[in-house]
């Protein structure tokens, strides 16, 4: 399984991106993809994630800025980054969580997110 994530760069106080995470190879239809970020000196720590039925959960710092979707046909997921702030600032990564007889974890490989004030 890869995960291809794209969309991050420079972006202004109060701008927005949209990142997105492309899943190839098999994967249980029945999963949990995210997106977690790890600014630097910190540790990773979760944004946001979307069930295969469609319930999220945001961590508090992005709730009603940050939007998670998914496209199941695509087993892709998007990640709406709206009235970015410079604490916003890390590397994204998105993974896919999933169980058959054991559990699978699996993650891209980040992309770069850089709100300047």
């Amino acid at each position: 399984v890869q995960l291809q994530a794209s969309g991050g760069g420079l972006v202004q106080a109060g701008g927005s991106l949209r990142l997105s995470c492309a899943a190839s190879g098999s994967i249980f239809s029945s999963n949990i993809m995210g997106w977690y970020r790890q600014a630097a000196g910190k540790q990773r720590e979760l944004v946001a994630s979307i069930t295969s039925g469609g319930s999220t959960n945001y961590a508090d710092s992005v709730k009603g800025r940050f939007t998670i979707s998914r496209d199941n046909a695509k087993n892709t997921v998007y990640l709406q980054m709206n009235s970015l702030e410079p604490e916003d600032t890390a590397v994204y990564y998105c993974n896919v969580v999933y169980q058959t007889n054991r559990i699978y974890v699996h993650w891209g490989q980040g992309t770069l997110v850089t709100v300047s004030s």
